[in-house]
């Protein structure tokens, strides 16, 4: 992991990075972002035209977050693509470290994700259904900084 000084005032600084809502799933994929196989994720454009946001760009930083909110990393964005949901490729999603074995395996659990009443809340729509056209955005990032206390580190 990269070696980068950073100083309590710089990641109060930082936007955050929360991957998946509070809970199970997030800390799944909190936990394989801090063990290495998490190196990559994907979103929806259509969350970031909601909320006004830029997309993320090559050299940004972001503190992770874990289902409590404690600051747990600090990732480095490596790159981003802006791809219809049909071309998102085999090693994309291998470098999103979650263990899916096939394009239709991965698929499935994101649409189960982006399809939940959850999902759909956060995006105001009600009948939000994604399909091969579905813009989505492809993030790759690597962790710059781990951000646990020495205790909780894995020996």
């Amino acid at each position: 992991m990269p070696d980068r000084f950073l100083a309590p005032a710089d990641l109060t600084a930082l936007p955050r990075a929360e991957f998946a809502f509070p809970g199970p799933l997030r800390d799944r994929l909190v936990a394989a972002i801090l063990d290495g196989a998490k190196t990559a994720t994907t979103g929806l454009l259509a969350e970031y035209e909601r909320e006004d946001e830029p997309l993320p760009a090559a050299g940004e930083l972001s503190v992770v977050v874990d289902s409590e909110d404690c600051p747990v990393a600090v990732i480095e964005v490596t790159g981003v693509r802006v791809v219809p949901l049909g071309e998102v490729d085999l090693g994309h999603i291998v470098a999103e470290g979650e263990g899916d074995p096939t394009i239709g395996q991965w698929r499935t659990a994101h649409e189960h994700f982006w399809h939940s009443d959850t999902m759909r809340t956060a995006l105001g729509d009600p009948d939000f259904t994604v399909d091969d056209t579905t813009r989505t955005v492809l993030e790759r990032f690597q962790v710059i900084a781990d951000l646990r206390p020495a205790a909780a580190l894995p020996e």
